[in-house]
């Protein structure tokens, strides 16, 4: 683990002009509202292949550069940041997310350009974020509010396959911290997708589901009353193995206790929501899930009530092929769209009376 210290925030550099003129200003979602800290707003989204355009050699990036085969270049790079802000402020409603997870992120510097190049660069995010094993040179990444979150640690988790020594996906970021003056503890996860068949990866989530597992249970065989907030993209829904049987998140219709998992996303689930279509169905993999005293404690506290799939209009298009709609994405196929991602975020509210 890696204790933080001051050293290690980026510092913020001088904006570079862009080619882009913004479409809205940084306050029009918020009417310069006044900040509520007894709300913090967490966040996580899945935001559909951030790269930059510069070639990684250790990486298999060579899709987007501008000469790969989606002819990704500065112009649509910096498309991409606009989108991302624009998201991020319009899914605070009213104030911005305390905390921020995000996926498929392809180094620092994509990060820096998100907050520091786009109207983020008013606010005090700062990033977390360690380099993962994973081919294509995909990430995920935690940014938070200075004012509203102060980190004490974070470790990169490696999800390793003991069958397979030359299995190579995303790290589990795991970030110790104190809001208001509760301790709590994220995992952001982006665990292995279904590329390759359903049946052939399906022992690889369980995998990453029983690595993330092992960690919860440390917390909570030492303080059952531990603050755990787990989300992520997952590739699985909440009825899948991994999440059910192997990590074992629970209903937060059941009776609730302090040192079990209570996956939040189960009841939209089971409406059919989803945040990510594929094939003209919808599927929540993106969830967040919490540890119990999230749920009873009397300081911090959630409810799956809580839980939001942000699907505003913007975000979403006709689904030509299928009924209903569909995420506004930035590539269809290897045709660019200029959308912003193939999923939907999701959110929950933690409040501290």
């Amino acid at each position: 683990m890696e204790p933080m210290n001051t050293s290690m925030y980026p510092k913020k550099r001088k904006n570079k002009p862009v080619s882009f003129v913004f479409i809205f200003l940084l306050f029009s979602f918020s009417g310069f509202a006044q900040q509520n800290n007894s709300v913090s707003r967490i966040m996580f989204y899945n935001v559909e292949n951030l790269f930059d355009t510069i070639d990684n050699p250790s990486t298999n990036d060579e899709e987007f550069l501008p000469k790969g085969n989606r002819h990704w270049n500065n112009y649509k790079f910096y498309q991409k940041i606009k989108h991302i802000s624009q998201v991020i402020v319009a899914a605070g409603e009213g104030d911005y997310p305390a905390i921020i997870g995000l996926c498929e992120i392809e180094n620092h510097e994509v990060l820096e350009s998100l907050l520091f190049h786009t109207p983020l660069n008013k606010l005090d995010y700062q990033i977390i974020h360690k380099e993962s094993p994973d081919n294509r040179g995909i990430d995920v990444a935690f940014l938070y509010r200075k004012s509203r979150f102060k980190p004490l640690l974070y470790e990169a988790i490696p999800v390793n396959n003991p069958k397979d020594v030359d299995f190579k996906t995303r790290d589990i970021l795991y970030v110790k911290g104190v809001i208001t003056t509760d301790t709590i503890h994220f995992f952001v996860n982006h665990w292995p997708s279904k590329y390759g068949g359903v049946g052939a990866t399906k022992p690889l989530r369980a995998l990453a589901a029983s690595t993330l597992r092992m960690r919860t249970d440390s917390l909570l065989n030492l303080n059952k009353r531990s603050n755990i907030v787990i989300m992520g993209d997952f590739n699985d829904t909440p009825s899948d193995v991994s999440i059910k049987e192997v990590l074992k998140a629970k209903s937060p219709g059941e009776t609730i206790q302090t040192n079990s998992l209570y996956n939040l996303a189960i009841p939209l689930s089971l409406k059919g929501k989803g945040t990510n279509k594929y094939r003209g169905k919808w599927s929540l993999i993106d969830q967040i899930i919490v540890s119990g005293n999230l749920l009873t404690g009397k300081r911090l506290k959630t409810s799956a009530e809580s839980f939001q799939i942000f699907s505003s209009d913007f975000l979403l298009e006709k689904d030509e092929t299928n009924l209903g709609k569909k995420p506004n994405r930035t590539y269809d196929g290897f045709k660019y769209h200029g959308g912003f991602s193939d999923h939907l975020p999701v959110f929950v509210d933690l409040k501290n009376p």
